[in-house]
């Protein structure tokens, strides 16, 4: 395979071993703040809670270091890493810019059977009615967002974009915990998944591009008002 065809050929994601489930899973509980910022890690009670052993939590707890979800002090312990909401703006600044591209390469890269996908995501956004849970929201929003990375085929950008999303997800929740009201108005947000998604179906790259860079900064001007 030459390089231009390496360089469209399908992100393949390897099956997660133990030490990559105890992270993720760690992850979201950070994440979601089932484990609240200031929290203090403790490695026999992360244990437990992960059924996993010492050195894949250990692993666990390096690599959500260097995310920026964990800190570490020698003298005090492994702390979950407090939220900034000033960060807010600078993080959805650089995602914008980002994710935006990946959305126009989606449009150029996507093949008939990712297609198929798209518009299964299309109905299924179409098909909502009424309010939604905060997570149920979150997790569907968070589906149409891996499904660009994804189909960019571009690993290095998917890392990167995976990176920023769970930063922006985990000042989500925060924000949505402190303003309940947001939570309506983020459900208005998921609804612009639609034209995003009918955009890249349609091969209109720079249409979809438009529309990515909008809805990703639409939110973060909704919680600057609230703020």
């Amino acid at each position: 395979m030459n390089n231009m065809l390496a360089l469209h050929a399908d992100y393949v994601e390897s099956e997660p071993t133990i030490a990559d489930r105890t992270y993720i899973q760690l992850r979201e509980d950070i994440i979601t703040t089932a484990l609240p910022p200031g929290t203090l890690l403790r490695e026999t009670e992360l244990m437990e809670r992960l059924d996993a052993g010492r050195t894949p939590v250990r692993e666990a707890i390096q690599r959500l270091q260097r995310d920026g979800f964990v800190v570490v002090s020698g003298r005090r312990g492994t702390f979950v890493s407090t939220i900034d909401l000033s960060d807010l703006t600078a993080v959805y600044e650089a995602r914008a810019r980002i994710e935006s591209y990946a959305t126009r390469l989606a449009t150029e890269r996507l093949r008939e059977y990712e297609r198929q996908e798209a518009r299964a995501l299309i109905e299924e956004l179409k098909a909502i009615v009424g309010p939604m849970e905060l997570d149920d929201i979150l997790a569907l929003d968070r589906r149409v967002h891996r499904f660009i990375y994804r189909t960019a085929k571009n690993r290095y950008l998917l890392d990167t974009l995976e990176h920023y999303h769970n930063l922006s997800l985990r000042i989500l929740y925060a924000s949505m915990k402190r303003f309940p009201v947001l939570v309506p108005r983020l459900e208005d947000v998921l609804r612009e998944q639609i034209i995003m998604l009918e955009a890249v179906c349609s091969g209109d790259g720079e249409r979809a591009e438009q529309v990515s860079m909008h809805h990703v900064l639409s939110f973060e001007i909704e919680v600057q008002k609230i703020l």
